[in-house]
């Protein structure tokens, strides 16, 4: 007899975690930039590996408030906490998304959605031994929302403080999504201060909750999150 994931209680773990994040658009002309990502993430705080994140695009900006990006992605995660992966493996992605840009007030507002077409190289045993087997393909969906709010006067101005946050859903759909359709949702709320010429330095609390595809065991982690965001030219200036 078989028992569906609907018919078995589901299992909770909590993880504390942090993670170190560069995120960097970096403008090539008027309209095309570069997008570089590195995000190095920790488990037990920072005692353990999590996962390593690089990330990489091409910007093409529609206007002052909307670009589109087109890009790479290569993730290793590593066993940690309860729900541990049986060893370490990797993950190719190719994703898109789009990111507009707006104001309500004082508040900027920014709205960014992205697809991922995802080769995910998951443990199987071979001859007794856990390693990555072959590339399994998904898709997932990917819809945020993030604002910022200067903690004085009306704008972020530099070396001036604000306040940041954001929510993130993340939806699996075609074939091979397990036995869940949400993957993720992330919730944010940090500090950050505005440094001249380099970008954004922000820390915060992320609160991570993740349903694995048996759609039984679920992660609700604990995170602080220390990030730059970086909008350094790399065009030349002109004489």
């Amino acid at each position: 007899m078989n028992i569906s994931p609907a018919q078995t209680k589901r299992q909770y773990t909590t993880n504390y975690n942090g993670w170190l994040v560069y995120n960097g658009n970096h403008k090539l002309s008027d309209k095309w930039g570069l997008h570089l990502e590195l995000q190095w993430r920790r488990s037990r705080i920072v005692l353990d590996n999590q996962q390593l994140l690089t990330r990489v695009g091409l910007n093409y900006y529609l206007n002052g408030q909307v670009s589109i990006t087109a890009g790479y992605c290569y993730a290793i995660t590593y066993p940690y906490g309860a729900f541990a992966a049986k060893c370490m493996f990797p993950e190719n992605r190719i994703w898109e998304q789009i990111n507009l840009k707006s104001s309500i007030g004082i508040v900027e507002v920014i709205n960014r959605f992205r697809l991922e077409q995802r080769y995910i190289n998951s443990p199987v045993l071979e001859d007794g031994i856990y390693e990555p087997g072959d590339a399994v393909y998904t898709n997932r969906a990917r819809a945020l929302i993030r604002f910022y709010v200067p903690l004085k006067g009306k704008t972020i101005e530099d070396r001036s403080c604000y306040v940041s946050g954001f929510n993130e859903v993340y939806i699996n759909f075609g074939k091979n999504v397990g036995f869940n359709i949400l993957d993720q949702n992330r919730v944010y709320l940090g500090i950050g201060y505005k440094m001249p010429k380099v970008g954004r330095l922000e820390i915060g609390y992320l609160n991570q909750l993740i349903l694995k595809s048996d759609g039984i065991k679920v992660e609700k982690n604990h995170t602080i999150q220390v990030s730059l965001t970086s909008t350094i030219e790399f065009r030349k200036k002109k004489a």
